[in-house]
């Protein structure tokens, strides 16, 4: 489990980096430091289960909220955002991710 952990970690440090170029860069790093910060802790069972569901829970609904109106797809080979719906799916795609990783944290950390 600490494999999976530190593995976690390490590619949310790589979300947050990925979103220098983003509009909203801020939020996006901040989002994906904390999660890589929640594996950290984790790894050093700093923090109790029920703090890794609740950030499961806030993630989640942040991947429902941004689920885009329309869904016209993920074209990850792409550097440009052809549409602000792709933005939107890719967003609550990774949103996602981290929701289900924060929940495992909470059951096997």
């Amino acid at each position: 489990m600490k494999i999976f952990k530190t593995l976690a970690g390490i590619v949310f440090v790589i979300f947050a980096y990925l979103q220098i170029n983003d509009p909203d860069s801020g939020i996006w790093i901040g989002i994906y430091s904390f999660a890589a910060l929640a594996c950290y802790m984790s790894i050093r069972e700093l923090w109790p289960s029920w703090v890794f569901y609740a950030l499961a829970a806030g993630y989640l609904i942040g991947a429902i909220l941004q689920w885009p109106s329309e869904f016209e797809g993920i074209f990850f080979g792409e550097a440009q955002m052809r549409s602000l719906n792709i933005e939107l799916a890719r967003e609550s795609l990774g949103l996602g991710i981290t929701a289900i990783t924060m929940a495992v944290l909470g059951k096997w950390g």
